[in-house]
């Protein structure tokens, strides 16, 4: 479990720093699952040296219960020719190879605890590591999207605290007060323009009656009499 342990205090190790914002969680996450793999790797190298040593303990455990064996065939051989020292050295040698047989026992029972240790141990790295893989673009690209948004508040947050806000409606109201500005000369150009046009017409007119009084005064003298002139009273 140590090896795990490690692995798991790094990717918190990692995971801190992200939320500290002291590294960029794109580049944590690759990372961290190129540790696992890397992890992954060495912890199959160890499982499968122990599955080496534990054969090779196997069959060391093997030759020593068959020269065992062979020891007490001997011994009974020798005790069968009435060799009772051959016997006895037969024997003596039988049980150093025995000892040695029960002393690898141990071993393999041993052995077997750490193999069967680490596999359990590899198979949860690769469930974690097939997990990781399948997370990893999931939260880069919420990563990516959540630094596209606050980039984009950022911006916002800039546009409202340099004022350009408040430039922008203060344009608005100039646009609006050169349109009335416009407006208004152009009213008064009308205004003018009207009155000049009125003044032309009401000359006009004046002339027209002048006119009409002249010839009616010319008509006038040629078809009336001179008034009688007046009596003398004195």
């Amino acid at each position: 479990m140590g090896l795990l342990d490690r692995i798991s205090r790094v990717v918190r190790a990692n995971l801190n720093s992200w939320i500290s914002g002291a590294e960029d969680p794109e580049k944590v996450l690759e990372q961290t699952v190129t540790d696992m793999q890397e992890d992954l790797i060495q912890l199959r190298q160890a499982v499968a040296q122990a599955i080496a040593t534990q054969k090779r303990t196997e069959r060391q455990q093997s030759q020593a219960d068959a020269t065992a064996r062979e020891w007490y065939n001997r011994a009974q051989l020798a005790l069968q020719k009435g060799e009772d020292g051959l016997a006895r050295e037969a024997l003596t040698r039988r049980k150093a190879y025995v000892e040695t047989a029960n002393s690898m026992k141990a071993q393999l029972d041993q052995q077997a605890g750490i193999v069967t240790q680490l596999k359990d141990n590899m198979r949860m790295l690769e469930s974690k590591l097939s997990e990781a893989r399948t997370k990893k673009d999931m939260y880069i690209a919420r990563a990516r999207s959540a630094k596209a948004s606050q980039k984009i508040n950022e911006m916002l947050g800039q546009v409202g605290t340099s004022g350009a806000i408040a430039a922008f409606e203060r344009m608005e109201d100039k646009v609006h007060q050169l349109e009335a500005q416009s407006e208004a000369i152009a009213e008064l150009n009308t205004d003018s323009l009207e009155a000049q046009f009125a003044e032309l017409e009401g000359g006009s007119d004046v002339e027209a009656e002048l006119a009409a009084m002249r010839s009616q005064m010319i008509t006038g003298s040629s078809d009336q009499a001179l008034p009688p002139a007046a009596e003398d009273r004195s």
